[in-house]
């Protein structure tokens, strides 16, 4: 069963294609919205949940290979279900590396369009929330002052109270009030959940602090 924020885009340039996707998705339960062009897709503004987007390879203006390019270069999480009476190999190994979830070819059966829009879906879902859990943890993260953030980089690491204070240069007992706020701030209760929100949040959250 999908998301109930769950939708799905279609888009292909042939009319009769656009047609039976449409009624495909109806009868499979699923909210959809159809496009004859990615032009017209891209100017539609972002969906806020779980989303995945059926694009035909070989379209007039933008083609289905670069509207992947497109959406990966403005870090949308739409996932691709790529379907083409054209499509090669090559093109088809790109657009699995660049994250597609599937490249079907024309005529494909609709259980198996289902299948990749499904998984396509609870793909989504799951980039959508540990980019939630990200999010969140960066922000927790956000709340240390520059000190505290320091001593919580060696909490991290193991170091006891007396060890950190030697690397800062400072006392145990100023370590040890440091090490209290960042536990309170960042709500955890010992190292092990402080290193999973360190871990949540991103080297990048660390390194940029």
């Amino acid at each position: 069963m999908s998301h109930p924020k769950s939708l799905v885009f279609a888009i292909d340039d042939d009319a009769s294609v656009r047609k039976g996707l449409a009624r495909l998705l109806r009868s499979a339960g699923y909210k959809s919205e159809i496009f004859e062009s990615a032009s017209g897709f891209l100017a539609r503004l972002p969906h806020g949940g779980p989303s995945c987007v059926i694009v035909d390879v070989q379209m007039p203006g933008i083609n289905g290979m670069d509207l992947q390019e497109t959406l990966i270069q403005h870090r949308r999480d739409e996932q691709l279900v790529f379907i083409t009476g054209h499509g090669d190999i090559p093109m088809c190994a790109q657009a699995m590396k660049a994250g597609a979830v599937d490249f079907l070819r024309k005529p494909f059966r609709g259980d198996e369009l289902l299948q990749s829009v499904q998984n396509a879906l609870i793909r989504s879902a799951e980039q959508r929330r540990r980019s939630a859990e990200q999010n969140e943890a960066r922000r927790l993260l956000d709340l240390l002052t520059p000190r505290e953030f320091e001593v919580m980089q060696l909490v991290i690491t193991g170091m006891l109270n007396k060890q950190i204070a030697g690397e800062l240069g400072t006392a145990e007992k100023t370590v040890k009030v440091h090490r209290g706020r960042v536990m309170q701030k960042l709500d955890v209760t010992s190292v092990a959940e402080l290193v999973r929100l360190v871990e949540r949040a991103g080297i990048a959250a660390v390194a940029n602090k």
